[in-house]
């Protein structure tokens, strides 16, 4: 009997073994399906809007914020506080990045300035606002007066926002791509101006903040065209170049990685701060040629494939813009980088959520 016994005791711990094993590897499968979801959800809310107001006829601020909920945009930019705006996006859940106005800029150099800015556009919203990032600035080239402003300002911003226990909002700038030398192949992009940007990364990277990057593969190509394809800027081109990449916006991002990564910074993020096509006013302009790279460059965003030098990941990107912009200054295309027109009749069929 006692060996009778033993043999059922012994077959009662191979079927819980058995049952360990095999509930670890469902455990395993559990969790595995269960980043893919989480995966997805992240990729499917990467996608944004930013917000400019330089035009005619445009929506009130609530019906804007009401258009972006109802056709699924999860995120904003804003170029400067707009107290309008702010009431609006109250309760949405939208997540915010908000400009600090250029004109202001120098003020912030001032602690106790930055301190009211705070108290004045971020505090009385906080509660109800999804403020994600705070852009110190927009395309301030190191040769722009305003220059000399930036670190002093995002540093005053920072200390400010995190004196009333708002350290989850994230402080940083918006670059443009002419501080990159040698964007390609995109490994050899490097910073430009050193003195200037390097202790603003310093200071992202203490942060835990993203680097804000405006990617304009439209400006490229036509800067370029002799040596750019159109079908490589709108993410047409089949199959993938002598360096590895199948379109001009994983390029033109992963260049300044790699220049994240020669200032000691590589993991400091890059979010996509303006990304657009025009579809009147230029070269390579035309609702065609916009909507193919608006579809695109959400799928793309969305699909959690990253770029070759940060792959596997989604893409926090904002197309610029929401609206037609007449009133913009500069070339004709700026005027028509908008998805709606002023009357919010969509320019294109696309789907963000």
């Amino acid at each position: 009997m006692a060996e009778i016994s033993e043999v059922i005791k012994e077959k009662n711990i191979q079927k819980v073994h058995s049952f360990l094993r095999t509930n670890t590897k469902m455990s395993a499968i559990l969790v595995f399906l269960l980043l893919g979801i989480l995966s997805s959800i992240t990729a499917a809310e990467s996608v944004g809007v930013c917000y400019g107001v330089l035009g005619d006829s445009l929506p009130s601020k609530q019906e804007v914020v009401d258009l972006y909920e109802s056709i699924g945009i999860g995120k904003m930019r804003i170029y400067f506080p707009e107290p309008d705006t702010l009431e609006a996006l109250k309760g949405s859940g939208i997540e915010l990045i908000m400009d600090v106005a250029r004109e202001s800029l120098q003020s912030l150099t001032d602690q106790n300035a930055a301190m009211d800015w705070v108290n004045t556009n971020v505090v009385p919203y906080a509660q109800e606002v999804n403020f994600k990032y705070i852009s110190v600035g927009n395309e301030i080239r190191p040769d722009y007066n305003e220059a000399q402003y930036i670190l002093p300002a995002m540093t005053n911003i920072h200390n400010a926002i995190s004196s009333v226990n708002l350290g989850q909002i994230k402080v940083s700038t918006a670059i443009d791509l002419t501080l990159i030398s040698n964007p390609y192949p995109p490994n050899d992009g490097v910073f430009n101006s050193q003195s200037y940007i390097i202790p603003i990364v310093e200071f992202l990277k203490n942060t835990e903040a993203p680097l804000l990057a405006n990617i304009y593969p439209y400006f490229a190509y036509v800067g370029d065209k002799e040596n750019i394809p159109l079908e490589y800027a709108l993410f047409t081109q089949q199959g993938e170049n002598s360096v590895g990449y199948q379109n001009l916006f994983d390029a033109m991002l992963d260049s300044v990685y790699a220049a994240l990564e020669k200032a000691g910074a590589g993991d400091v993020k890059i979010v996509v701060s303006e990304s657009g096509w025009p579809s009147a006013g230029g070269d390579g302009a035309s609702a065609e040629n916009a909507a193919t790279y608006y579809a695109n460059l959400i799928a793309h965003a969305k699909s959690g494939s990253g770029t070759p030098k940060r792959p596997g990941g989604s893409i926090e990107t904002y197309l610029f813009a929401m609206f037609d912009e007449n009133n913009k200054q500069g070339e004709e295309s700026e005027k028509h980088f908008g998805l709606f027109t002023p009357d919010k009749s969509p320019k294109y069929q696309l789907t963000f959520n």
